[in-house]
């Protein structure tokens, strides 16, 4: 590899509907070109308008610049299932003259069917040089980020139970051998041997109703069965405020609380948080060492 190539880093992240006119084509693009039935699209749009919208792709774009800050590097934004999506990304890196390029998906946890897909977008679009990072959910730094955010939440009041999560997945994963679930323990374990915390488990959240089994258990039938009465969640497969967080935790996990007369809160999202841009910062330049590039 040549230190002398132009580099960059294009953030993906999986996107979001650019306003409530756009959701249908967004929720098609997910589901691989077929449209949804018209009692799922009027299920997904009341959600984002529970929530006035995804902030998403914005907070995506935020992050890449404030990375391209901390690197000095150009940076570029690439969505999975929106506009600008991963090709678009790769053209503008392209016609910035970036001919080396880091693929950095803005999500810790490495799975063939999740991030594998980012990869396999990003290489289709780009044929110069190409380092793509396959998950950092045990780099020092994002360890210490998280740290950082739970200990926050922490300093309030002590949960009874704190629950981690991740966005579930189809539980044939297992049986194909992805270690996807191993390695969201794997971050929980690098987390509580860092700190002191509350009696802790994981669970899952956001499985989607496919017809076939997703990977358990569901974070509130987990809550509900553990008998605690004040919980704290930290999604710790999650980097930023999008509708599994803003539906998922502060709605549907909200209502279920209140209907139990029970409290329920969650540590912050990084978004733009200094720790985690500097996070991303170390990931980014030990994934160019190899490449024998400072950044």
């Amino acid at each position: 590899m040549s230190p002398e190539l132009k580099t960059g880093v294009l953030c993906m992240a999986y996107g979001s509907p650019a306003g409530e006119a756009g959701i249908e084509d967004y929720y098609t693009h997910i589901r691989g070109g077929r449209k949804p039935s018209p009692e799922a699209l009027a299920e997904l749009t009341e959600r984002y308008r529970a929530i006035g919208g995804s902030p998403l792709t914005e907070i995506t774009r935020a992050q890449a610049a404030a990375l391209g800050e901390r690197l000095g590097l150009a940076t570029f934004a690439g969505m999975k299932h929106a506009s600008p999506f991963i090709a678009d990304g790769a053209a503008e890196a392209r016609k910035a003259g970036i001919e080396r390029l880091v693929g950095l998906p803005l999500a810790p946890h490495f799975a063939d069917m999740s991030l594998g897909a980012y990869e396999r977008a990003l290489a289709k679009a780009w044929d110069g040089e190409l380092i793509f990072v396959r998950g950092f959910h045990d780099h020092p730094a994002f360890i210490q980020a998280v740290v950082r955010i739970l200990s926050e939440r922490l300093a309030e009041s002590w949960p009874e139970r704190l629950f981690f999560t991740a966005h579930s997945l189809p539980a044939r994963i297992v049986s194909e051998g992805d270690g996807y679930q191993e390695r969201l323990l794997e971050s929980c374990r690098l987390v509580t041997a860092a700190m002191k915390v509350p009696e802790w488990e994981f669970a899952f959240q956001s499985a989607s109703t496919t017809g076939e089994p997703w990977l358990g258990p569901d974070l509130l039938a987990a809550i509900e069965r553990s008998g605690a009465r004040d919980v704290l969640v930290c999604p710790i497969g999650f980097v930023a405020d999008h509708l599994e967080i803003l539906y998922d935790l502060d709605v549907e996990a909200q209502s279920f609380a209140r209907a139990r007369d029970m409290r329920i809160r969650r540590t912050a999202s990084f978004n733009t948080r200094p720790e985690f841009i500097d996070a991303l910062a170390s990931v980014a330049r030990d994934a160019l060492k190899p490449a024998g590039v400072k950044a």
